[in-house]
């Protein structure tokens, strides 16, 4: 390219502040500058990352004043065209810095420009003559040696274990290369999270499998969707172990084939191994380094790694939990959105950002096609398809006519009348985790919630063991005799007499996994009972270890919390146990019956998927209730109808959008003042567009010294009515001391 004047560009300053700075380009570095592009740029006498916004633009300053792009720092773009427009669109529409945006869509080494970790290998060249070999052997012998080692070789080998193991010199190795005996490459090294493969007994199916009636039809729609080249959004609503992961495989060969590039999110990380298990065993003959790994668990190499094989398009399917929306893949043509209702893909840090909204807002971007699954769709994905907004295709049927599992109610208020007293699990599980061991059947047990109770009490004076901290009791955890709070990780030593009235009888109260766990081995003393939380998995890889002994059989019994309670899939399972299915109703959430009735429904579908009809025990203290009825029968749409009424005659979302507000800080009058105060300024400015309520504490009214205030808006227009707040931070300074954060489309409100 040749040019009269200086290229200039404009960039995003990854250095503190939101604005658009220009630079010129030097020569050098002109064939290389895309929009996207990562650099370098001097910013106040030090070197800044920046990211390309727009190339060849007229400054608003004379071109000889502005300084040179010093560096590219990477040879793809860090965003492609499509991430550079979300990046905007999220910055304005989560009401987070562009900086704070493009972090979360760029990995940290990326960001920090490290190279790609580089092996060098060995390999045999042009050896010499028998002569010269031996008189090499008595003048050289340990170059005589490696050159032996390597003629034995059938292909290169690591110079650094070769040296390292045959005693040979840095000198001497170069010593061989420069008379051209030996040949030394240099190559990029691949770790684990790439090129590993997640171990065949993950593998569900080597080969494509014959749809059914209703599975052709949705992947069909599909197809025709991506055929179209325009964007749409589908989601596919089909009962547990209805074969939507068949469905999926079906249309992202449709979009390979096509030369496009898939994103497959999933909400867990726990989910990932079993997910590329099956994506790697259907497009083997793509290779393996077309699935790549993404998820916050990855090492930075194995992060580096992952985004270097999508920027350089060498890697087409890209599979792992929410930040994967942002991978730099080229050419996106299907994002595929699995268990879409799952509130963990919603980022509960700044930007907080909805995973599954980001996807749909990319997939417009692209002109993909998006698809979300669930069998239970959320309330806001379920009135988009029934309006119109979304196509909707529906699996009314499990594979091969297997049989839904039968869902036992036990009343627990009947269960403490008959037992005399509080009881964690009833007669009714407890005989059949009896019966399923017997017939060499495994069972899983879920409640929502760590630890060996959620409380210790004592039975004299009433002392609730509380974390000093928050306002909140502590957990017990058995196996340490220790307390823990879960909010701010403080833990001290569980008393052994009350600290306020001295009486031995303290006591725990309530439920957690590892009560459950020793309760279930007590049932069953010959049987091997796991548990799986978030306290027992804390070595990496440990999840994926035991996860692969259930599958063969060597573990009896799963106790576990959410990180089990959806999308695995084990045909052994012929029970499944629902310990409390009342934690997640009676909290101060209007999408407390939504989380209950997708809970049971999902960890009820970890039952009977194999050849074997299964069966549920839901425990509960409300069995009227109207999701535990409806989540009887796993009934969809009559729950759905009645929810959305319920929604609609609140005007609570999809109705409306909630933005909520977070006011905290060491001083709660202080707090309150500054809320009230704001929120009286909200109402002058933007009352036009926003209901609001509050503020009000929160319910969980102090978390690591800070208390916490909340206010509540209700607005048709986020977009707009964030504009609008936006303009008001700049013209409200907030003391030192009180900090606010606003959260777009919360899914938690507690």
């Amino acid at each position: 390219m040749s040019r009269t004047g200086d290229l200039v560009v404009a960039v995003w300053p990854l250095a503190g502040f939101d604005k658009l700075l220009h630079y010129k380009v030097p020569q050098k570095l002109v064939d290389g500058m895309l929009p996207g592009v990562l650099v370098q740029v001097p910013i106040l006498r030090q070197q800044r990352g920046a990211v390309v916004r727009e190339v060849d633009v007229i400054p608003d300053v004379p071109v000889a004043r502005l300084k040179y792009v010093s560096a590219i720092v990477h040879p793809h773009p860090v965003l492609t065209p499509d991430l550079v427009r979300l990046a905007e669109w999220m910055s304005a529409y989560y009401a987070a810095s562009r900086e704070a945006v493009i972090e979360a869509m760029i990995p940290a080494p990326v960001r920090r420009g490290v190279g790609a970790k580089i092996e060098k290998y060995l390999a045999l060249a042009a050896p010499p003559d028998a002569d010269a070999l031996e008189k090499l052997a008595r003048k050289a012998p340990k170059q005589h040696a490696l050159l032996v080692f390597l003629k034995q070789q059938t292909r290169p080998v690591k110079k650094g274990l070769v040296l390292t193991r045959l005693g040979v010199s840095a000198q001497a190795c170069a010593t061989l290369v420069a008379r051209g005996w030996i040949r030394e490459d240099a190559r990029v090294a691949t770790r684990v999270a790439y090129a590993d493969d997640f171990g065949g007994h993950e593998i569900a199916g080597q080969k494509p499998i014959t749809l059914n009636a209703e599975q052709a039809a949705a992947a069909g729609a599909i197809q025709d969707a991506l055929a179209s080249g325009k964007f749409s959004v589908q989601l596919l609503c089909g009962v547990t172990g209805s074969g939507k992961t068949e469905v999926y495989l079906d249309a992202m060969q449709a979009a390979l084939a096509g030369g496009g590039s898939v994103i497959f999110l999933v909400p867990e990380v726990a989910l990932t191994p079993q997910t590329v298990g099956r994506l790697r065993a259907r497009f083997a003959q793509h290779g393996l380094h077309d699935v790549v790994v993404w998820h916050s668990h990855l090492s930075d190499g194995e992060r580096l790694d992952a985004w270097d094989a999508l920027a350089s398009g060498r890697a087409r399917i890209v599979v792992g939990a929410r930040s994967a929306v942002f991978a730099p893949v080229p050419d996106l043509r299907l994002v595929i959105v699995d268990e879409e209702h799952e509130p963990a893909y919603k980022q509960d840090e700044t930007p907080r950002y909805h995973g599954r909204d980001v996807a749909v807002y990319r997939a417009m971007l692209a002109r993909a096609v998006c698809v979300l699954g669930s069998a239970t769709p959320s309330v806001e994905s379920w009135v988009n398809a029934t309006s119109g907004k979304y196509g909707l295709l529906r699996l009314t049927k499990r594979v091969d006519d297997r049989k839904l599992p039968l869902i036992h109610i036990v009343d627990m208020r009947k269960e403490i009348l008959k037992r005399k007293g509080a009881t964690t699990v009833s007669d009714v599980l407890a005989e059949k985790l009896r019966v399923r061991f017997e017939l060499k059947e495994q069972s899983i047990l879920f409640i929502n919630r760590r630890g060996y109770s959620s409380s210790m009490v004592c039975r004299v004076c009433g002392y609730v063991a509380e974390c000093d901290h928050c306002s909140i009791a502590m957990t017990y955890h058995r196996t340490d005799e220790t307390l823990k709070c879960h909010l701010c990780g403080e833990q001290r030593a569980a008393p052994v007499r009350c600290p306020e009235c001295g009486s031995p009888e303290v006591r725990w109260r309530g439920l957690g996994t590892q009560k459950v766990e020793e309760i279930v081995k007590r049932i069953l003393p010959a049987a091997r009972v796991v548990r799986i939380d978030a306290d027992a998995m804390s070595q990496k890889n440990r999840m994926r270890e035991l996860l692969s002994e259930f599958r063969l059989g060597k573990i009896d019994v799963l106790v576990g919390t959410q990180m089990i309670g959806k999308g695995l899939d084990f045909p052994n399972v012929t029970l499944v146990g629902l310990v409390d299915a009342d934690l997640s109703l009676h909290v101060p959430d209007f999408r407390a019956n939504e989380r209950t009735f997708q809970l049971m429904v999902q960890v009820a579908g970890r039952a009977g998927r194999g050849d074997r009809a299964g069966e549920v025990v839901v425990q509960t203290f409300t069995p009227h209730s109207m999701p535990i009825q409806y989540g009887r029968q796993a009934e969809v749409d009559g729950f759905l109808t009645e929810e959305i009424k319920v929604r609609e005659a609140h005007q609570y979302p999809p109705f409306r959008h909630l933005v909520l507000q977070l006011f905290r800080g060491p001083n709660a009058e202080k707090v309150a003042y500054f809320a009230e105060h704001w929120a009286r300024r909200v109402t002058e400015l933007a009352g036009d567009v926003v209901e609001i309520r509050g503020p009000a504490p929160c319910p969980v009214e102090k978390i690591k010294d800070h208390y916490r205030f909340q206010v509540w808006y209700f607005t048709p227009a986020v977009t707009k009515f964030v504009a609008r707040l936006e303009k008001l931070r700049s013209e409200f300074p907030l003391p030192d001391d009180v900090f606010t954060v606003l959260d777009v489309d919360p899914t938690s409100v507690t």
